[in-house]
């Protein structure tokens, strides 16, 4: 192994393995630098710790995103024997049956009858319609801490804007807001490095909880529709049928955590990323267009979510490496984002660019369903907070996730 200047962090070029401590502190703090090293030695390689392949160059995340000889499940084309994977574990039995029939995990058909029926919820035009919605809550959340001159970003304003809009749509009373993000933490546990027993029984527990609660929902809406995703999604046939209790459920848990989490962590990494870089908010969020360079800018230099598997479903080759099927192997879309191949000076933060899209909402038939919701909910509340509070700045170093396959923060401490 290739020593390098990070002391969790060798690679080795010659055979592309790399040992990457993915719990240090170091890393999750700041992985750009981790990732512009992987860049310039070893873009594609086998993690020793996590036991697979990794890609982060822009053209093969991208292409293997929309290749269909990958897939994020493997069970309909093979089974556990044929494959040699373990057995469910019953301690997460709850956990399992909740993301069973998930619109991230799902291959088509099942995926497209699916997508289908909720699909038409967060197409722009309809997204669009929410931007006074989106608009009073930010006010009304920066009402509340806007006279103290300091305030926890995350807990009093991020947190509160996506989880409150994604509820709404879906037909989830405001007030469940504090619940929802209870199990939502919990369910995130299960995506970090090293997680533990204890993890996994409160990941497995709120499952339990949150797909109990979404069940009562379903049946109330059964009994009485109303003009809400759920109601929708109850009484939608897809070529002759309903999508049962179970089908509801997991896409019911799936578009209420997917539908706020990622926005969370983005609204903070946007925060952060503008305030370390000094840039003036006022050139930022002059007017429509300049805020939509500085949001995708944002997404693209500080994305929320860095890593997503895929199976590959039948033997293949790529970039001169042989998979079998079954074999898992995984990108990492916030490093493809910084791929100097693609974008030039690729660790600084220049929102005037142009030259191209960036991945963190994903591409091909995954591509985030919620993509035109966060991204209106980020060019709302952003140039809102800071034309609001002048001479924003960051009080406190901030404190970031230890859940490596999110990145985000757990605290950011913000003064005027």
């Amino acid at each position: 192994m290739t020593t390098t200047s990070f002391p969790f962090l060798t690679i080795d070029a010659a055979t592309r393995r790399v040992s990457l401590d993915g719990r240090d502190p170091a890393f999750y703090r700041d992985p750009n630098p981790v990732y512009a090293a992987l860049h310039a030695q070893c873009p594609t390689f086998w993690w020793e710790e996590q036991k697979k392949w990794y890609f982060t160059g822009y053209d093969h995340v991208n292409s293997l995103l929309r290749d269909r000889r990958f897939g994020r499940q493997i069970l309909h084309v093979a089974s556990r024997e044929e494959l040699g994977l373990p057995e469910p574990q019953p301690h997460v039995a709850h956990f399992d049956a909740a993301e069973a029939w998930s619109l991230l995990e799902l291959e088509p058909p099942e995926h497209t009858r699916l997508r289908t029926l909720v699909n038409r919820a967060f197409v722009s035009r309809m997204i669009e319609k929410l931007t006074p919605e989106i608009t009073d809550l930010c006010h009304q959340a920066i009402d509340r801490f806007e006279k103290d001159g300091k305030v926890e970003l995350l807990s009093a304003f991020a947190d509160i804007l996506p989880v409150t809009m994604i509820a709404r749509m879906i037909g989830i009373p405001d007030e469940m807001g504090p619940q929802l993000l209870k199990w939502s933490h919990a369910y995130v546990r299960m995506y970090m490095f090293g997680r533990t027993h204890a993890d996994e029984l409160a990941a497995d527990k709120a499952a339990q909880e949150f797909s109990d609660y979404v069940r009562g929902v379903i049946a109330e809406r059964r009994a009485e529709p109303r003009d809400d995703l759920l109601s929708h999604m109850v009484h939608t046939e897809h070529r002759g049928q309903l999508l049962t209790d179970d089908e509801l459920v997991s896409t019911t848990i799936v578009l209420l955590n997917a539908g706020h989490e990622a926005t969370v962590h983005q609204i903070g990494n946007a925060v952060r990323t503008i305030l370390e870089d000094g840039a003036d908010p006022t050139v930022l969020f002059a007017d429509e267009k300049a805020t939509e360079r500085t949001v995708e800018e944002c997404l693209r230099i500080s994305a929320p979510v860095h890593i997503f598997d895929r199976f590959a479903l039948e033997d293949v080759e790529l970039d001169g490496i042989q998979f079998r099927r079954g074999d898992k192997v995984a990108m990492i879309l916030a490093a493809a984002n910084l791929d100097p191949q693609k974008f030039s000076d690729p660790l600084t933060f220049r929102p005037d660019r142009n030259e191209g899209a960036n991945l963190s909402f994903g591409a091909g038939i995954h591509f985030c369903i919620g993509a035109p919701l966060a991204r209106l909910e980020l060019n709302i509340a952003l140039p809102i907070l800071f034309q609001r509070l002048p001479g924003l700045r960051i009080a406190k170093p901030p404190v970031v996730k230890d859940v490596y396959h999110f990145h985000g923060l757990e605290a950011l401490e913000l003064e005027w």
